[in-house]
């Protein structure tokens, strides 16, 4: 693995972070940005109420949660590909650099929100709130009980992405010195194999006694708890989308020869819908009321690292049809996608204030999804506005663009 080139001297970046709206529309790479600006569409309408749901959305609304996973791909190929591409160049990784980059994309936004939860609580999405040292130490996601604190319990997800960007540096490093095919492989096997193992077992023991006895909400909250939240449960789409960059760097005909794009567009296709039968067999929950992202044994087990493959196979293939999507002219989707980390941040505080200012009964049906995107999509832009894009651009300044161009 060592001893392979990069495929590329400047790989287009699918998920580059710009100072501009304007200049996000145009420069970004669509077929990424398309899955990104899905995702974060797909989570905003799950953590809608039922009432709120227009009703053509009402069939894709139980599912929204799958987004998060499209993002720990979109993640795992973005930071292994930067990761893995200055690892080949320079033989090593610039690990100041790289916490640095980390650092001013990700705090900034989150710290402002977790400021204003902590500090305004009637602004909160939800009564009770966990540790504000939880969400400082981005440990929120072990032990989240939904039970005993609701509010900004979308951290978790973050969470798990800063435990991923610890961690995945070392790992290249690693790698890079002794890594084989056949060494990796096993890795990622490992990795997809203990992970539906330890699911497995977690659901047997602590969700199953429950279920038998039809303590459903007691059950799902253990789910959440054990299960869904917990990194080491939801490392799928972050391990297939750093494969998925591996191959493109370091194997780009191997690639090429047996998934050109239509095929890795068909593959990816089936494993995703075949995820989604799995999810929605609903076994000994038919004839609940209970969220769809509470899974049964089978979606639990098997569901999470098919829907990741699938994703991650999709996202193959737009990198690989980059030349010919990037021709549409599709400004929205490049800006929502510029929006999405603004809005995952802000969208279930902005339902409450929504209610808040216009109550309930008025924000179902149609009008009220209206009302709770453009409200949403005016927090978020102000937020990036007045955060996101201030801070890249110290960022910009602090971190020399010269060092900054050895990592994309």
């Amino acid at each position: 693995m060592n001893t392979i080139t990069v495929a590329n001297s400047k790989p287009l970046d699918p998920l580059d972070e710009t100072t501009s709206l304007e200049t996000a529309a145009t420069s970004r790479a669509l077929g990424p940005d398309l899955l990104r600006a899905v995702a974060i569409l797909l989570v905003m309408l799950v953590h809608l109420p039922a009432e709120a749901t227009p009703l053509p959305l009402a069939g894709i609304q139980p599912y929204g949660w799958i987004g998060v996973d499209i993002f720990f791909v979109l993640s795992g190929y973005l930071i292994g590909n930067q990761l893995m591409a200055e690892a080949a160049r320079r033989n090593a990784i610039d690990f100041k650099t790289f916490y640095m980059r980390r650092a001013f994309r990700i705090l900034p936004a989150f710290l402002l929100v977790l400021a204003v939860y902590t500090l305004v609580p009637s602004l909160r999405d939800a009564p009770t709130m966990q540790s504000f040292w939880r969400f400082l130490t981005f440990t929120v996601n072990f032990g989240l009980d939904p039970r005993l604190g609701g509010a900004f319990t979308e951290a978790w997800s973050l969470s798990v992405e800063e435990h991923f960007y610890l961690l995945l540096p070392l790992l290249v490093v690693l790698l890079k010195r002794r890594a084989t095919m056949v060494s990796v492989a096993l890795l990622v096997a490992t990795i997809v194999i203990a992970g539906m193992g330890l699911r497995l077992a977690l659901w047997q023991s602590q969700v199953g006694p429950l279920v038998e006895i039809q303590a459903y909400r007691e059950a799902l909250a253990v789910y959440l708890r054990d299960i869904y939240y917990p990194t080491y449960n939801r490392l799928d789409g972050l391990t297939f989308g750093v494969v998925l960059a591996a191959i493109r760097l370091f194997k780009p005909l191997l690639w090429a020869r047996y998934m050109p794009p239509y095929i890795a567009l068909g593959i990816g296709g089936v494993a995703v819908t075949a995820a989604l039968v799995i999810f929605s067999v609903r076994g000994p929950f038919a004839e609940t009321s209970l969220p769809l992202v509470f899974q049964p044994l089978l979606g639990a087990v098997v569901g999470f690292p098919l829907l990741s493959a699938g994703t991650a196979l999709i996202l193959g293939a737009l990198l690989d049809l980059q030349r010919k999507i990037g021709r549409w002219h599709l400004p929205a989707i490049s800006g929502i996608a510029t929006l999405s980390y603004s809005l995952y941040l802000t969208h279930k505080g902005i339902y409450h204030i929504d209610q808040m200012v216009f109550g309930r009964d008025n924000l179902q049906g149609l009008s009220g999804f209206i009302i709770y995107l453009a409200t949403c999509f005016l927090a978020a832009a102000t937020l990036w506005f007045l955060v996101e894009r201030n801070f890249l651009i110290l960022r910009d300044y602090l971190v020399p663009r010269k060092r900054r161009a050895e990592e994309t």
